[in-house]
């Protein structure tokens, strides 16, 4: 297995509760972390919980492509290349098609998709140059199998899964490896506002998703992990 201690590791939307989840983790098994997130404050306290400098944190919005460059360009004058990269931003709007609004359905695209797409485009290149790197993003089970109010959300995460997919097909002859995880019913905060019908109390825990990330990122270069599905026994509500 790989070693995680001192690999330079860029966890984005490490505030949410799997990033967060994920970067105690992996700051504990002594991995040098950079993270990012749109909220200043909890990027702050994540911050003094990691104890890292602000040279290796960053507030950023995914959907502001040359905010994504600025942010890759800094790291990069600090070290070479990413070794992973884990994508563990974004959002989630559930609404059936007459309430869904244009607002809603561009505003999920930008950040589920087009802000990955930014990602892997500033990033990919160093990882190039170092022949080596694992990339490592998050379509959820909404990005392979559909649900009734999901259009924009699916949309976005079949489109995620896609791209990768493609992706990680320019990248054969390479040693970068791609990772897509699909994942059921989380308790994060991303159900706060959803109103369906679950047992939150049965879902799969932040915690243990982090487990999961762990667990690829020391997976060894000589095989890939294309896929991991993750999902709750049962959640839906009796």
């Amino acid at each position: 297995m790989e070693i995680i201690k001192d690999k330079n590791v860029l966890i984005v939307g490490a505030t949410g509760g799997i990033g967060k989840a994920t970067a105690l983790l992996l700051k504990q098994s002594g991995a040098n972390l950079f993270v990012t997130s749109r909220d200043e404050s909890k990027l702050a306290e994540l911050s003094a919980l990691l104890d890292l400098p602000s040279h290796q944190t960053f507030l950023l919005d995914i959907t502001d492509a040359n905010a994504v460059k600025n942010v890759a360009e800094n790291i990069h004058q600090q070290i070479p290349a990413i070794d992973i990269l884990i994508n563990a931003a974004g959002i989630g709007i559930i609404k059936p098609i007459e309430n869904l609004t244009e607002q809603d359905f561009m505003q999920t695209v930008q950040v589920n998709l087009a802000g990955a797409f930014y990602l892997v485009k500033n990033f990919i290149e160093p990882m190039k140059i170092a022949k080596k790197g694992l990339i490592i993003n998050i379509p959820g089970v909404l990005g392979k199998t559909p649900m009734a109010g999901a259009a924009a959300y699916s949309a976005s995460k079949y489109g995620l899964n896609g791209m990768m997919k493609s992706i990680r097909e320019e990248l054969k002859r390479t040693d970068i490896r791609v990772t897509n995880i699909f994942l059921g019913g989380t308790d994060s905060a991303f159900w706060d506002h959803i109103d369906l019908r679950v047992q939150r109390d049965k879902f799969v825990q932040a915690s243990e998703v982090a487990k999961s990330i762990w667990f690829l990122c020391q997976q060894p270069s000589s095989g890939v992990v294309s896929e991991l599905v993750l999902q709750p026994f049962n959640h839906q509500a009796i």
